[in-house]
């Protein structure tokens, strides 16, 4: 058994229109989580907001309130996406680090713990409950906190590369590196913050595309295909 904190961007669950919801893709992203959980492990999710809201594009409000409204797509979006969970036959709990009325529970790592055992699949919307941490600081964050064996990061390229394969055509993908190594080069895996995190916790992390067939199962299997980062 092996327990994963797997991430989710928000335009991924978009379906490609970067806008709100596509149920079929959702409901794929489903049926694989369901897979991996009747296999015998353990699933936390994080989903990002950006299919509703994109902040720091610009200075019109304050950051600090657009970091909060962004917290708020991403309850929006794990409240939808664990009823889609639901539906196919899944147990789910969403946990915010802030008091979300009767929407949400607020996060306990007891209260974690119990829902694994349980057989739960859980959310952690809301991101660290603070403006200027991104998503990607609340899935570090997180994963730590109720020692996930790995993070699965589900991105829309299928593993971390050099420099952006879709603006330049030689870019070159690493299929293992080390934390340390994307930390130093400044690839895109996650943000600093977060990467720094992972490292001085030992938090191993695999990249991989959303789109490939069965992904999330092979990624969980340690079968996928996409970018090994070991610390």
């Amino acid at each position: 058994m092996s327990r994963f904190l797997l991430k989710l961007s928000g335009e991924a669950l978009s379906g490609g229109t970067g806008h709100g919801f596509d149920e079929a893709t959702c409901r794929g992203v489903a049926r694989q989580v369901k897979s991996v959980v009747d296999s015998g492990n353990e699933v936390a999710i994080v989903i990002g907001g950006g299919n509703f809201w994109r902040g720091r594009t610009g200075n019109e409000i304050d950051r600090t309130k657009s970091d909060q409204i962004g917290m708020l797509a991403t309850v929006m979006n794990c409240i939808y996406v664990s009823e889609i969970f639901r539906g196919e036959g899944m147990k789910t709990e969403v946990m915010t680090p802030f008091v979300c009325g009767a929407f949400t529970k607020l996060f306990s790592k007891d209260d974690v713990m119990t829902a694994f055992a349980d057989k739960r699949v859980v959310f952690f919307a809301g991101g660290t409950g603070h403006p200027y941490f991104s998503t990607d600081t609340g899935t570090a964050l997180r994963a730590i906190e109720i020692e996930a064996d790995r993070i699965l990061l589900a991105k829309a390229v299928d593993g971390v590369y050099d420099s952006d394969p879709k603006l330049n055509p030689d870019a070159k993908k690493y299929d293992r590196i080390s934390l340390s190594d994307v930390i130093d080069q400044r690839l895109a895996a996650m943000d600093l913050t977060a990467s720094i995190l992972c490292l001085e916790n030992k938090m191993p992390m695999f990249v991989f595309g959303l789109d490939g067939d069965q992904a999330i199962v092979a990624a969980a299997r340690g079968e996928g295909v996409g970018t090994d980062i070991y610390v």
